[in-house]
């Protein structure tokens, strides 16, 4: 029963639409009908510029840090990387924007920071190098997450190597059309970096 509650919880937070809202209530538009149709931190930031882009990013971000968290918070004794998973989901499938969601990176990143900051900052850090080098957020994105698949594995984190392995699957997957964009050279590069 304890394990549900937090589940339910967790992928309650994760369908939390900050894009959808601050597109709404900042700018009176619907970010879905615009740009990708994403929800995410990218769309955000194509369509609605940086400051949008980085607050989507940042309450993405919290979103799954808050739901790993929610076992040390609450006191339960629920295991945070599962916990953090439906977050995950509920972002890509959010019951509060018809399960239309974003793409996992900021929520998924979120997560890791609650379970080992430590390998968040290396992520952090690998994301933007990659970034800097190839203009491509859904590249920096899935490369981001072998990296981390990497680091887990020399750190010895056994179980944080599985989740940022499902993370990195879950991430590959809903950037099908970016790869295909990216081999066809249509893919969109970032212009402030």
């Amino acid at each position: 029963m304890e394990y549900a509650l937090y589940i339910i919880l967790a992928y309650l937070l994760g369908s939390f639409p900050s894009g959808l809202i601050v597109g709404k209530l900042g700018y009176g538009i619907d970010i879905r009908e615009h740009g990708s149709g994403n929800l995410g931190g990218t769309n955000t930031f194509r369509v609605l510029g940086k400051k949008a882009g980085f607050i989507v990013t940042i309450a993405d971000i919290l979103k799954g840090t808050l739901a790993a968290a929610l076992p040390y918070f609450l006191g339960a004794d629920v295991i945070a990387l599962i916990v953090g998973i439906f977050a995950v989901v509920g972002h890509m499938y959010p019951v509060f924007a018809r399960f239309k969601g974003g793409k996992a990176v900021a929520t998924s990143g979120g997560v890791i920071l609650g379970v080992n900051p430590l390998v968040f900052l290396i992520l952090i850090l690998s994301f933007f190098i990659i970034l800097y080098l190839s203009k491509y957020v859904s590249l920096s994105s899935m490369l981001t997450g072998i990296v981390g698949i990497i680091a887990t594995v020399i750190f010895k984190d056994y179980g944080l190597t599985v989740l940022i392995s499902l993370f990195t699957v879950f991430v590959i997957y809903r950037h099908r059309s970016n790869i295909k964009r990216i081999m066809n050279k249509t893919e969109p590069k970032i212009t402030w970096m």
